[in-house]
C-alpha cells in the first residue's frame, strides 16, 4: 500500500501533507513529531465514540456507556485498527527504534493512530474526522450486544474462576518502558490451576491488567 493507499484507507485526503506526515512520526525520528497531534486524537476519539454509544444505546446509564468506550478506545483495540491500516509500514521512526522493531509495537502504532485522527481533525474539522472515527470504529460498535451485562475483563474472568471454584488470577508488573509522562506498563496474568499465563500493555497498570486479562479470556474461549 501506498501513502495514497493509506489515505484512502483512513477515509481522507490530506489537504496539509506535512499534517499527514506528522502524524507518522515518532519523536525518535526527529524534534517535529506527532505526540501533539496524538493528544488532539484522544481527545477527539473519545468525544466521537462517546457520542456514537450515547446515540446507538439511549437506555444505558454513564457507567456502562463509559465502560463500553474505555474497551473500544484502549491500546489493543487501536493497536488492531492500526494493524488493518497497515500503519507500521508508513512510520517515519529513528534508527534505534526501527532496529528494535518499533513499527510493531503496539503503543507506537496506536499512538499513531490517534496522531492521524488529530491530525484529521486540523486539517478538515471535526464533522470530517468524526464520519473518519465512525466508520473505522463501525464493526467494533456493531458487534456490541446492548442486551448483555457489560463487564470489563479482570470481572469476567474472576467470575469464572470463582464459578469453578478456582483461585483468582494472580497479576504482576513485568515491565515498563517510556518517560513519565508516557509510559507503557506490561503485567502478567497467572492462573496457576489451568497452567494459563498472558501478559498485556497499557498506559496504565490498570490498563495493561485489564489487556491481560482479556488475552486470558481469549484463550479461555470466553471471549
Amino acid at each position: 500500500m501506498t501513502a495514497s493507499g493509506l489515505e484512502r484507507a483512513l477515509g481522507h485526503v490530506f489537504g496539509d501533507q506535512t499534517l499527514f506526515q506528522t502524524a507518522l512520526t515518532h519523536r525518535s525520528f526527529g524534534a517535529v513529531h506527532n505526540e501533539r497531534l496524538e493528544f488532539l486524537g484522544d481527545a477527539v476519539l473519545n468525544a466521537v465514540i462517546a457520542h456514537c454509544l450515547f446515540e446507538r444505546f439511549p437506555d444505558l446509564p454513564e457507567g456502562d456507556l463509559s465502560r463500553l468506550r474505555a474497551q473500544l478506545v484502549r491500546q489493543d483495540s487501536l493497536h488492531r485498527h492500526a494493524l488493518q491500516l497497515s500503519l507500521g509500514a508508513f512510520l517515519r521512526l529513528g534508527e534505534g527504534e526501527q532496529r528494535s522493531g518499533g513499527q510493531n509495537r503496539p503503543s507506537i502504532l496506536a499512538d499513531a493512530l490517534e496522531a492521524l485522527f488529530g491530525a484529521v481533525w486540523l486539517d478538515a474539522g471535526f464533522a470530517v474526522v468524526s464520519q473518519v472515527i465512525s466508520r473505522l470504529f463501525s464493526p467494533a460498535l456493531g458487534e456490541i450486544a446492548p442486551g448483555e451485562a457489560i463487564k470489563d475483563a479482570k470481572t469476567r474472568l474472576q467470575e469464572y474462576l470463582q464459578g469453578n471454584r478456582l483461585a483468582l488470577p494472580l497479576y504482576a508488573l513485568t515491565g515498563s518502558e517510556g518517560e513519565a509522562h508516557a509510559q507503557t506498563f506490561t503485567v502478567s496474568c497467572n492462573v496457576p490451576a489451568l497452567k494459563l499465563c498472558t501478559q498485556g500493555s497499557g498506559p496504565s497498570r490498570r490498563a495493561a491488567e485489564q489487556a491481560a486479562a482479556e488475552r486470558a479470556l481469549v484463550r479461555l474461549g470466553l471471549q
